[in-house]
Parts: structure tokens; C-alpha cells; sequence
């Protein structure tokens, strides 16, 4: 079981606290910046601080559900939302199978799960909230607020953050969540980058003496005409370095959020400092070739955290998704083996998926090379999706020594298990 890997610590709150796989990872990293093979995987459960109602699925980006009609009017509306306690509920699911290392959330729902219900002190999971919420986040159905500059906001007080109310004591700081995520979007506009850079003075100031620790989302310039879009790269990789120049080692974020700009701009900034962990952001749901194919190349050009967020949540079988996720990042299965096997295990589990086989492995992005021309291209078929008729050992094997074909038969076999069937 993974949590017999990490020790317990004693705690003077309910439950007790177990050393958390994040801290472990990052000490392994900044140890061996170039030979450790750690990788932080991260689920972004806090879409409810920017999509309302679309934030618990099942399509947040559409807004376009409508309820299915029966002769009585009150037929089943297979096109509806989750509820924010079904939301809550996948969380949990996800924080007991831990195979995350962080689990992000809305200062409410860290609230609800981490101070009341206390879901991470067994856990090795690390809990974080979101601790600011720029305009530019706030997606409402029929709002403007996207397409306009990003101006900086904050619902959440860290205080709120550790302990639920305003004042939290010394002792009561360590009951909630003691990691968050600080969000600029650069505007290349001196009046409005110059408030935002304010702002997160302000904040690291405030975390530090309050003991906070953060990472940090860069978003794209979300205005077209803001940078030239061939040089929208080169401009985040100098307004991150630019940004954190001047900020000592107790004012630092843990690591970078930022959108995967391609195997290029991916090695310019980890070679800058190798200290720098930087990790990718999912970025809107698309197809599981997409999802898979994107945390395998960022890896290969030094990233070390991925935090998915609607590709997670969009999943037909999130457990599963976060399963081959996880296996990915540690180097056991490429990612068009991982879309193949996923494709086997929702055929087990009964489970429709969302796109036949063929069409799930399309690739519909352009970063994932340097020389990408925004053509959609697809993985080949290979006679790998079918199971294998060798017997899996129950126990982990040599991923390395198997075939493809061997590799979907072993997950295949043990879903019921790993979904708790």
C-alpha cells in the first residue's frame, strides 16, 4: 500500500497527521535537481472559485446542458450538474486512493473536508486551497470578465485558509490547509502588471509571517493584442524570472503552475535554475491522448509537477484517469499504451466513454513538439488493445520487461480492487 511508505507523526489535533509525499518530493529534488526521478501530481478540485454551477461537471466549459424530457416533465436530468456534495465526494475518493500529491480546493470545501471532517490527517496527501481569485477567472454564464483584463482579487483570507475564522490562534494555523495557490495573469501593461505585482507582495508578506507556503500560477496574457503570440513563451519565461528575482528564499512559491508552451521554452527555464520546479496547469478538457500525451512530454523536458484539473473531473472514471496519470509520471506506461488501457478498464467497468477508442487518441494540440503547425494528428493503432492472455502477477511488476499488451491485461485485472469492486 502506498501509505506504508510514509511514517506517522504525532499531532496534538483529532487523528494524526502522516508526513506528506510532496515535502518528501521536493526535498529529493532540490537534493539532486538533475538526477531525482520525483514527480508531483496534483488534482485542482477548486474550479468552484471561477465556473459556478459548471464547476462540478460534467461539462463546465459548455454551459449548454439541458434536462432530458419525459411525458411527465420530471424526468431525469441526465444533462445536469453535480452537486457541490457529490463534488466534495470525488474529492474524498481521490484523497483515499492517494495517488495525488496535492488536492486543491476552494476555501470552503478545505474548510468542509480538511478543518471539519479532517480527510488528510491519514492521508500523505497535501491539502490546498486557492488564495486568490483574479478576474479573469470569474467564467459566469453570460459574463464578460474572461475576455477583459485581469485585475487582481481575493475572496479567501489565509486566515480562513488555516483555521476557518479571522485571527486563527498559533495552535489553531495547522488545522487547515498550510499550502495555497497565488494566480497572476500578465497583461504586458505597466499600470495593471504593476498592481498585480503589488498584490502578491502583499500576499507573500502577509504568508510569510503567518506561515503560509505557495505556489504560483502564471496564466497567459488572456487579451490577444497583449503579446504577439509567437513570443507569448519567451514572455512568461522572463516575466517569471523577472517576478521572483527579488524575492528571498522564505518569500518563494514551492513551484510554478504554468501552461506547457512546448519541449523549447520547457528546457530554457528549467536550465535557468534548476531550483525553479516548474509544473504544467491541464488546461481545458479535451481528448485522454491530449491529457496523457501532455504530463508525458512536460516530464520529458523537465517538469516536475502536472495539476489537472477539468481533465480530471471530465473523466468518465476519474479514479481510473487519476490511476494512469500516476503511472505515467513515474515512467511505467507511455501515454498511448495509458489511453488504450483506460479505454479497457471503462469497457470492464461498464462505463460508456465519452469517444470511441480511435477518436480518444487524437492529439489536438501543437505543443508537444518544437516545431508544432496546429495540425490535429493521432497516435497508430496497434494490436495492443486487446487483453492479453498471460496471467498478471498480483504483486507490482517490471513494468519495464512488459509488453503493451501485458500492460493492459495487468490493469485490467486490477480495477476492481484499486475502485474499491
Amino acid at each position: 500500500m502506498i501509505r506504508s511508505r510514509f511514517s506517522v507523526l504525532g499531532s496534538p489535533f483529532p487523528g494524526y497527521f502522516m508526513k506528506k509525499s510532496l515535502d518528501e518530493k521536493l526535498s529529493r529534488i532540490h537534493a539532486d535537481p538533475r538526477g531525482a526521478k520525483d514527480f508531483i501530481l496534483a488534482d485542482a478540485k477548486d474550479a468552484d472559485m471561477a465556473l459556478g454551477l459548471g464547476a462540478t461537471g460534467r461539462s463546465p466549459e459548455a454551459h449548454s446542458l439541458t434536462p432530458d424530457p419525459s411525458p411527465s416533465g420530471q424526468g431525469e436530468n441526465r444533462g445536469r450538474y453535480r452537486t457541490l456534495q457529490e463534488y466534495r465526494e470525488q474529492i474524498e475518493q481521490i484523497v483515499e486512493q492517494g495517488l495525488v500529491d496535492i488536492m486543491l480546493m476552494s476555501a470552503h470545501t478545505n474548510e468542509i473536508l480538511t478543518i471539519q471532517k479532517r480527510i488528510f490527517d491519514k492521508s500523505h496527501v497535501t491539502p490546498a486551497a486557492r488564495a486568490n481569485d483574479t478576474t479573469d477567472v470569474h467564467v459566469m454564464r453570460g459574463g464578460r470578465s474572461p475576455a477583459q483584463p485581469a485585475l487582481p482579487f481575493r475572496t479567501a483570507t489565509l486566515d480562513h485558509i488555516q483555521c476557518g475564522h479571522l485571527d486563527c490562534t498559533a495552535n489553531e494555523r495547522p488545522l487547515g490547509a498550510n499550502l495555497g495557490l497565488y494566480s497572476i495573469t500578465f497583461q504586458n501593461d505597466n499600470v495593471i502588471d504593476r498592481e498585480a505585482l503589488e498584490r502578491y507582495k502583499e500576499f507573500r508578506i502577509e504568508a510569510e509571517r503567518k506561515g503560509f507556503r505557495h505556489f504560483l500560477e502564471l496564466f497567459d496574457p488572456n487579451r490577444p493584442e497583449s503579446v504577439e503570440a509567437s513570443k507569448i513563451p519567451d514572455y512568461i519565461n522572463d516575466a517569471i524570472v523577472r517576478t521572483l528575482a527579488g524575492v528571498t528564499s522564505k518569500g518563494r512559491p514551492l513551484f510554478l503552475k504554468m501552461v506547457y508552451h512546448g519541449p523549447k521554452a520547457m528546457e530554457e527555464l528549467v536550465a535557468y535554475d534548476p531550483h525553479l520546479v516548474v509544473g504544467i496547469l491541464g488546461g481545458s478538457a479535451g481528448t485522454t491522448y491530449d491529457a496523457f500525451k501532455l504530463l508525458g512530454e512536460a516530464k520529458k523536458y523537465g517538469a516536475r509537477v502536472a495539476l489537472y484539473g477539468r481533465k480530471i473531473n471530465n473523466a468518465e472514471n476519474q479514479l481510473a484517469f487519476v490511476r494512469f496519470l500516476r503511472w505515467i509520471a513515474e515512467g511505467d506506461i507511455s501515454p498511448e499504451e495509458a489511453v488504450k488501457a483506460y479505454h479497457g478498464v471503462l469497457q470492464q467497468l461498464g462505463v460508456k466513454p465519452l469517444r470511441p477508442l480511435k477518436d480518444d487518441m487524437v492529439l489536438q494540440t501543437n505543443v508537444m513538439s518544437y516545431g508544432g503547425n496546429g495540425t490535429t494528428i493521432s497516435a497508430p493503432a496497434t494490436k495492443a488493445t486487446k487483453t492479453a492472455a498471460a496471467k498478471v502477477p498480483d504483486k507490482e511488476p517490471d513494468f519495464a520487461k512488459m509488453t503493451t499488451a501485458e500492460k493492459v491485461a495487468y490493469q485490467k485485472k486490477r480495477w476492481d480492487r484499486i475502485l474499491g469492486g
